[in-house]
């Protein structure tokens, strides 16, 4: 029988760990290509022949997704598989019309074929979009187990963007692994906020060789989701955040409504700061779609280390780059924090962006008056910094998980924000840990 023809469709994450599971070694298939789209400088490489296996000596182009539907005619592909996220689903089936119109399948994978099984328990914590506070929620969840006297090893969503071959497996340990391993802004963002707290934290392309690196040091597996993706490993517990910013996209994104309905548990984040009817809408959503979840209500109270930089002062805000990007958030936490300090005014960045932080409002215009931190490579580092100079402003307001300062010069009077969750009532993540910890089996307990 002739091999089914496969086009990916991704964006550097999601696609390559579908491919691993299902493709890599599956000799009635042939995957020709690789599209991306959402993460910029991907399209035009190739995905290496050292993770492509055997079946693949040449590795395996990656195009940009704008070239999609030639692809399928000039290859001609019998089957396209949608492989990326945090994007509604409206935009998924106008994909598939398109795909179906070209003559293709249109195929999405699930659980069953793409989470792998680990021999030690697994927590998973996802969200229902980028943004919604699914870090400070690992965090905590890491911290609670430590303090069961657990060794607890988290592992993050891949964000591979640079030498895929060296990045199949890496290891931060450290701050010194941050440097070692050329990470971006953008993976600082997530790795250092583990480091900090001396939380080991593993991430890279090849999640089966990951998962089994991470279990030789681990009591628990803590799977730290991004992109607002479903879980990479079966877990044992199934933790969602959603967020009442964003009332309702719990259940109109993909695959963030996916894990609203898989979940155990569902933090709604951020009550401090959201109108009330936007909480009780989410929460809404969550007892007449997922029942039988376990809500728990929580806080990302905002602090700033130096809050006279603010006050009364015309501030330039820089956020975290995906939350104000495909994440769609129109503020975050450094503009929360610009409120609650009292700034006079926020400096819109627009007039005086440089180089390819352009192209980034183009496609993003509804960003509005703050700066995403983008950092995906060198140049888009130098444009952030020239962009942050440019700007007339008093001070510069830092809403990124990351301190800029240690990665940019930032020439104005600047200070960061800090946020934390924080339950609220109950039930907390405690209670349902406890639960979780004295279910488990007793030789998987505590290492020795």
């Amino acid at each position: 029988m002739a091999k089914k023809r496969i086009l990916i469709m991704g964006a550097a994450g999601r696609d390559f760990h579908n491919f691993n599971t299902c493709y890599r070694n599956n000799r009635s298939t042939e995957v020709v290509c690789f599209t991306a789209t959402q993460i910029p400088d991907i399209a035009g490489r190739k995905y290496p022949k050292a993770l492509a296996g055997k079946l693949y000596p040449k590795g395996i182009p990656i195009y940009p997704e704008s070239e999609l539907l030639d692809l399928i005619r000039k290859h001609d592909i019998d089957e396209v598989v949608f492989s990326y996220s945090d994007v509604r689903h409206e935009y998924v089936m106008h994909k598939a019309s398109a795909v179906l119109a070209a003559g293709a399948n249109f195929k999405l994978l699930g659980a069953k074929d793409t989470m792998l099984k680990s021999t030690k328990p697994v927590i998973a914590v996802c969200a229902v979009r980028t943004g919604a506070g699914k870090s400070q929620t690992t965090r905590r969840v890491c911290e609670t187990l430590k303090q069961f006297g657990l060794k607890v090893v988290a592992v993050r969503h891949p964000m591979p963007y640079g030498d895929l071959a060296k990045q199949a497996c890496q290891r931060f340990g450290s701050l010194a692994d941050l440097v070692k391993h050329q990470c971006t802004i953008e993976e600082m963002e997530e790795y250092e906020p583990h480091i900090a707290r001396g939380q080991v934290i593993y991430a890279g392309v090849d999640y089966e060789k990951i998962l089994r690196q991470a279990e030789k040091e681990a009591d628990v597996v803590v799977w730290d989701g991004g992109n607002n993706d479903l879980s990479f490993y079966k877990p044992d517990l199934y933790i969602t955040v959603a967020d009442p910013h964003r009332p309702g996209h719990e259940l109109e994104y993909h695959p963030g409504e996916a894990n609203l309905l898989a979940a155990d548990v569902v933090v709604i984040n951020k009550i401090d700061t959201a109108d009330g009817d936007c909480i009780e809408i989410v929460r809404s959503n969550i007892r007449e779609y997922n029942p039988k979840a376990t809500i728990i209500d929580g806080a990302s109270p905002i602090t700033a280390e130096n809050p006279s930089v603010i006050r009364g002062k015309r501030v330039l805000v820089v956020e975290d780059g995906p939350t104000a990007t495909h994440g769609e958030m129109q503020y975050g936490a450094g503009t929360v924090a610009a409120n609650k300090y009292g700034a006079a005014e926020l400096v819109d960045p627009r007039p005086y962006l440089k180089g390819t932080l352009i192209d980034t409002f183009k496609k993003y215009p509804e960003i509005g008056t703050l700066l995403p931190a983008m950092g995906y490579g060198g140049k888009q580092v130098k444009d952030l910094e020239a962009t942050i100079a440019a700007t007339p402003c008093d001070s510069v307001i830092i809403g990124t998980p990351i301190d800029l300062r240690r990665v940019i010069k930032i020439k104005q009077p600047s200070t960061r924000v800090d946020y934390n969750l924080q339950e609220i009532g109950s039930p907390t993540l405690n209670d349902v840990l406890v639960d979780f910890v004295s279910k488990m089996p007793k030789g998987k307990k505590k290492s020795k």
